[in-house]
């Protein structure tokens, strides 16, 4: 079936386009244009770039139902493949790079576009970012059209629209914003809509490139979208009335409008005994706390404070830092980055390697470290717990954030001792409060107060109390259950 999109095609000259099109394919090796005559003797011509089309398709599509043709319309000997009519010499640019074979029909003077692109990818693998031990282990890929598959099997309503962009004038990348109509609020999907159209920018390789364009906030360490891989995490968030956008060539969907409470919550929480996901919950918050301020409340301690430490303790801290030569502060600077530079270093390394690395970073290292005078015994100790702390946080562009909130305390400790370090957290609470996802504020439920909400922010409550969406997203269905719809 041709799919017509201007009526006014036949105001062009098609037949000038081909000398246009073997312009365009000059100096590309891969591309191929190959003129094939059917039954009545009139000439078809083929354009395509044959590294990005599926070329067993093509001769089982194209080129054996042309042989085998003796009708007049092209049209009719492509079998099982999508065909839209071309519409312009740039549509048809377009079109060919983004895996369509060309086709030129001189007796109708006709171009046609069929979409035989090769579908490169890898296989539906679990999740590297996100795992979970009970839960499902597939995850999304690079291929667009395969992520959208798994978020329909999972929600089989006609109700899960999808709104298609392009961004880019060089990537040409394809951008898939998904919500569930009737649940979500409008207000969302029109401000979503409305910032991936004003984006303007000639490439995009990744969904992170598209959140720093169309977040409300731009110089904040604070993420305002939950980037996942996870399918059922994006189906829980449709659910709750959110809203996903994929973006092609990349694996990582992106989810808004979200809270800060969003970035500690895992997709298990959702599959654990109640008691047990809220206590996991709590360890989060309570690792989010100790990794940011156990460095600074060491060098506030060591270095304003020493007289509110316990005398055992306190001689500890002296016998470890008799033989050190630098202040508290250079030392837990040292430290931080020494074990920033491990952890960059152990992720992109190979897999086998980094396993040594960590070895070398954890062990040799820091020994090495404490014996030549660079770090003391304690500081070593509570890094260690500072840096398993990080790891408790599920999401990943948090803990990185999380770096930079350690350094800024970290230096107010040393000038201001522990009120440096109150004013600190007092100045990352105001930030927080101030900041906005998709227009929603970033500290609900806690500020503007949602009580219900609470059911599922530092705890997760029992599911079966989870009888509506959250409030602060203010969704059109408010409830879960069937028989409150009505």
């Amino acid at each position: 079936m041709v799919e017509k999109h201007d009526p006014q095609m036949k105001n062009h000259q098609m037949s000038t386009w081909l000398d246009d099109l073997k312009q365009k394919l000059n100096h590309m090796d891969d591309a191929e244009i190959i003129e094939h005559r059917i039954g009545t003797g009139a000439s078809v011509h083929l354009l395509f770039i044959k590294t990005l089309i599926d070329q067993e398709r093509l001769n089982e599509a194209i080129l054996q139902p042309l042989q085998r043709s003796a009708g007049h319309s092209v049209s009719s000997c492509i079998i099982n493949s999508k065909v839209s009519e071309v519409i312009s010499i740039e549509d048809a640019g377009q079109k060919i790079m983004q895996g369509f074979i060309l086709l030129y029909d001189s007796v109708n003077d006709q171009w046609l576009g069929v979409q035989l692109e090769n579908p490169l990818g890898r296989a539906v693998e679990p999740s590297q970012t996100e795992t979970v031990i009970y839960g499902a282990k597939d995850s999304f890929s690079e291929q667009i059209d395969k992520n959208i598959t798994m978020l329909r099997r999972r929600l089989p309503i006609t109700t899960l629209k999808t709104e298609s962009f392009t961004i880019g004038s060089l990537s040409k990348t394809k951008v898939v914003l998904m919500y569930i109509d009737g649940i979500i609020n409008p207000e969302f999907v029109s401000l979503a809509r409305e910032k991936i159209e004003s984006v303007d920018f000639d490439q995009f390789l990744d969904s992170a490139q598209l959140a720093a364009f169309i977040e409300d906030h731009n110089h904040t360490v604070f993420p305002q979208f939950l980037q996942t891989d996870r399918p059922d995490a994006c189906a829980y968030a449709l659910g709750e009335g959110k809203l996903t956008l994929l973006v092609s060539n990349s694996p990582f969907a992106l989810i808004c409008p979200i809270t800060l409470f969003h970035l500690f919550q895992s997709p298990e929480d959702y599959f654990l005994r109640w008691p047990v996901a809220s206590f996991l919950r709590l360890m989060r918050y309570g690792s989010f706390i100790i990794s940011l301020t156990m460095i600074p409340f060491y060098v506030a301690l060591t270095t304003f404070h020493y007289q509110m430490v316990p005398l055992p303790i306190l001689f500890v801290l002296l016998e470890s830092r008799s033989k050190l030569p630098f202040t508290p502060f250079v030392e837990g600077i040292f430290m931080i980055v020494t074990l920033e530079i491990i952890k960059e270093a152990s992720l992109r390394m190979p897999t086998k390697t980094s396993q040594t690395l960590g070895v070398i970073g954890g062990i040799v290292i820091g020994q090495a470290a404490v014996e030549a005078g660079f770090a003391s015994k304690v500081l070593i100790v509570l890094m260690g717990i500072s840096a398993i702390a990080f790891f408790l946080v599920p999401n990943y562009q948090m803990t990185k954030s999380m770096v930079l909130l350690q350094v800024l305390l970290l230096i107010l400790a040393s000038f201001l001792g522990l009120p440096g370090i109150v004013i600190g957290l007092i100045g990352i609470l105001a930030h927080i409060h101030a900041l906005t996802s998709l227009g929603q504020p970033y500290l609900a439920p806690l500020s503007p107060f949602y009580g219900k909400d609470w059911i599922d922010l530092f705890i997760r409550g029992p599911l079966i109390w989870m009888k509506t969406r959250p409030n602060n997203l203010k969704p059109l269905q408010k409830w879960r259950q069937e028989k409150m719809k009505k």
